[in-house]
């Protein structure tokens, strides 16, 4: 009973997210030249511009015809509350669909946190990544995610089993590696180093990959109390 239930929340899941994900949200982009454009964004379905390479859709407007932009002509863009850099797959992995997607930033620190929504391994050739509300600059999502915004369909199809949310931590895309349960606390207390209470409670176990998604709210939490702080005066 209890796998019947498993196996139809994540087909509810899909479904929804998918349907969320074709929503017309507020939004802008920049180009690979740097020029920016703001209007309504929403992610590509159906034929892809560019094969291998995943696409938004963009209008100015309600009323605007929508056109396609391929991840070749973008450098980011930014859906409701959330941002998205271009990227390949890291290292040795492989993206079952798309050789080139998009990855949601999740913490934008000197080492940056990125998240692909809910991933499928086994039965297919790579790693696909189905569509899912997570791993956001909000609170809230699905899995281990962190975000109220909209889904990142990094990959394709190909049968398998769903883990959680992945994460890939780097100074870019080009460097990002995935997180794991051995490199967890070393990589997150550097990201977070600049606030010890977080920082402690990483070295006490309180928080593991496993609710990764609550350490992220945390230290949200904190660096907003920290910046709220008035700041001391310097003595005359």
């Amino acid at each position: 009973m209890r796998s019947i239930l498993i196996i139809l929340f994540f087909i509810l899941t899909i479904v929804s997210a998918k349907s969320y994900g074709q929503k017309w949200q507020p939004g802008r982009f920049t180009d690979v030249k740097g020029n920016i454009e703001t209007g309504l964004i929403r992610f590509g379905s159906g034929k892809a511009p560019i094969r291998g390479e995943a696409f938004i859709e963009f209008k100015e407007d309600k009323k605007a015809e929508p056109f396609k932009l391929s991840a070749s002509d973008l450098k980011s863009f930014v859906i409701a509350r959330d941002s998205f850099v271009v990227a390949h797959a890291p290292g040795i992995e492989t993206w079952a669909h798309n050789d080139f997607d998009f990855v949601r930033v999740v913490l934008d620190e000197d080492i940056k946190l990125y998240a692909a929504g809910g991933v499928k391994t086994g039965g297919g050739s790579g790693l696909s990544v189905e569509p899912g509300i997570g791993a956001g600059v909000g609170t809230g999502g699905v899995g281990a995610g962190v975000g109220g915004g909209v889904s990142i369909p990094i990959g394709g199809g190909g049968g398998g089993t769903y883990q959680k949310l992945v994460y890939y931590y780097g100074n870019n895309t080009a460097n990002m590696k995935r997180l794991n349960d051995k490199n967890f606390e070393d990589i997150m207390c550097d990201i977070m180093g600049d606030y010890p209470d977080v920082v402690d409670k990483i070295r006490a176990k309180v928080y593991i990959l496993e609710n990764v998604d609550r350490l992220i709210a945390y230290f949200k939490q904190v660096k907003g109390a920290e910046s709220s702080k008035p700041k001391a005066e310097s003595p005359k």
